[in-house]
């Protein structure tokens, strides 16, 4: 198709115009493309690999290799004058990897599983996987540019390593990083990937510890930060600000503004805990990889606030639910609750010093009420506008439209929905009265790795948060006491075989109403049970039979905590 260098026949084909591009483009199976500028060639330090990967597989339909001129094909113009080896992979004619840089371990692996998967889809054994688009653009003029020159702020990216997570150091490195002056933008709960952490930790990849180090790296959860300096208050303001809102979060690392997050770590004696990552070009690729939505919501300030409709109107809360909805809030949890005398008098304190306040407690103590966690854009703010007045009193003209003046009611004078006032009252609010539980989750091993993915998804989407996870083949010990209610079943055994098969992925699930939430998302222990009443469960999606269900959890608060303990002991501790 495409004219061959001397002496390079048999490996490297060279594509230098857009039409060989092309043509190129409709090769079936994997090629791996080594694209490089005119000046300086191809990188001749990855060809003896590639000969050894063309000797190996001995796949001449499926294994392609080409080099390619950035300088004359126009997909690639924004890769021209680069001096760093670049390598993508193209996949039936769509680029669906890259990797930068002369990294002959990652290439190799790349390339091995890349084949390995063609000959499985080609023998029947899997579907093809719906790859991510790997656009063909500069990552540092076109994502710098948007994510720093744009905004005018500096990122870093902080990983909190296993070790940490498991000894419940995460909260606190967290919580002295916001205390230092800088803000956690987004955060990203997870076991790496082997990619990831090559990716991260390119600089020090040629260590003779590595390995050691990356198979440490992939067991256990990682918290991933993308951070920011804090910027507006002088530190002295700051300081003050902060003493008032959070007495105990004042101290002294308030007065200072650091030179780096790094040098902040250091100075607190938390680098092995957390790594960090500040170079701009570094930093705005990870961003991608980590965090690929965040520029899309970068300009979004979402918040959350609880609303609460008072007793006398749950009879209209369709009616609530629709202007909920149609105002653009996301409703992220909801609960209906009889008030204690002390819940009711926080919620009423504005009302304290009136004549019916007696009244009102005893209302809203005697009957149920509806909680509601809400999700927008300025969320707070937005709530209270909608809400109008504290009172009927207070209504006038320009009230009319007001929840307040819509659904007043004869018996008591005052605005018969709740919304915090501020943000950190919403959050005391949402604590108070949708407390977070803890529950057991263990997704099994015959579950593939793109299903344990999706069944993350699930449980992001579900409104879980990861507290600790670990990848773990179970001994049959552990798995006696995770399954202490069976083991004197006839099935037991059958259990133990499944469980044996390879390693479990197993979690800490934590939310409100945690453990009744997660059994409803996994179904019915039948996958076919599940398909017919739960379509949309876990094990509906993905069990296979009654032992192979994919998933397992905790019934109840005490079988949480000893299974917890069994897999992640005692130093946990608090998450």
């Amino acid at each position: 198709m495409a004219s061959k260098k001397q002496g390079e026949v048999q490996l490297q084909t060279v594509i230098n115009s857009q039409s060989l591009w092309e043509e190129m483009l409709q090769n079936k199976g994997l090629t791996v493309i080594d694209v490089y500028q005119a000046w300086c060639g191809p990188c001749k330090a990855m060809q003896p690999l590639f000969r050894k990967l063309k000797t190996e597989i001995n796949e001449d339909e499926i294994l392609h290799f080409v080099v390619a001129e950035a300088d004359n094909i126009v997909s690639l113009q924004s890769y021209r004058d680069k001096c760093e080896p670049l390598f993508l992979f193209s996949v039936n004619g769509k680029v669906i990897a890259k990797i930068q840089g002369a990294n002959a371990p990652l290439v190799n692996k790349k390339v091995i599983a890349l084949i390995n998967e063609e000959k499985k889809i080609a023998a029947g054994e899997m579907v093809r996987p719906q790859y991510p688009d790997i656009l063909l653009i500069d990552s540092v003029d076109h994502v710098y540019s948007e994510i720093v020159f744009s905004l005018g702020e500096m990122y870093s990216i902080a990983v909190i390593k296993p070790d940490a997570v498991l000894k419940a150091k995460a909260q606190e490195i967290k919580e002295k990083i916001i205390t230092a002056g800088f803000v956690i933008e987004a955060e990203e709960r997870a076991i790496l990937t082997e990619e990831q952490v090559r990716d991260f930790y390119s600089q020090t990849a040629d260590q003779p510890d590595f390995e050691e180090f990356l198979s440490f790296m992939i067991t256990g959860l990682s918290y991933v930060l993308l951070i920011v300096q804090g910027k507006g208050q002088s530190p002295k303001e700051e300081s003050e600000i902060k003493a008032k809102e959070s007495p105990e979060l004042s101290t002294e690392y308030n007065a200072k503004k650091w030179n780096s997050l790094q040098e902040c770590l250091e100075q607190q004696h938390l680098s092995q805990f957390c790594d960090v990552e500040d170079n701009e070009v570094n930093v705005t690729r990870l961003t991608d990889v980590f965090f690929p939505e965040f520029k899309i919501n970068k300009g979004k300030k979402l918040q959350r606030t609880m609303a609460l409709l008072r007793p006398d109107l749950l009879e209209k809360q369709d009616d609530i639910f629709h202007i909920i909805k149609d105002e653009g809030f996301k409703i992220l949890m909801e609960r209906q609750i009889v008030l204690s005398e002390e819940e009711a008098k926080m919620l009423c304190e504005e009302f304290e010093n009136k004549s019916y306040f007696e009244k009102l407690i005893e209302n809203m103590t005697r009957q149920p009420s509806l909680a509601l966690v809400l999700l927008r854009e300025n969320c707070v703010q937005y709530w209270k506008e909608l809400l109008g007045p504290r009172t009927t009193e207070e209504i006038s003209d320009c009230h009319t439209d007001s929840l307040c003046a819509q659904f007043a009611v004869g018996s008591l004078p005052i605005n018969q929905l709740y919304g915090s006032d501020s943000a950190a009252v919403a959050e005391r609010d949402i604590q108070c009265f949708f407390p977070l539980e803890n529950t057991f989750a263990l997704i099994k091993p015959h579950v593939t790795r793109e299903q344990r993915g999706e069944i993350l998804k699930l449980i992001k989407d579900e409104g879980f948060e990861l507290v600790q996870m670990k990848d773990l083949l179970l001994t049959p010990e552990q798995v006696g006491k995770i399954y202490f209610q069976i083991t004197t079943k006839d099935f037991y055994n059958d259990v133990l075989e499944v469980l044996s098969e390879g390693p479990s992925l197993i979690m800490v699930l934590s939310k409100w109403n945690a453990i009744t939430d997660w059994r409803r998302l996994m179904g019915p222990v039948d996958p076919e049970e599940a398909k017919l009443l739960s379509p949309q469960s876990i094990r509906a999606q993905f069990g296979t039979s009654i032992l192979k269900n994919a998933v397992h959890g905790s019934t109840n608060h005490y079988s949480v905590t000893e299974n917890i303990n069994t897999i992640f002991g005692d130093d946990m501790g608090e998450q």
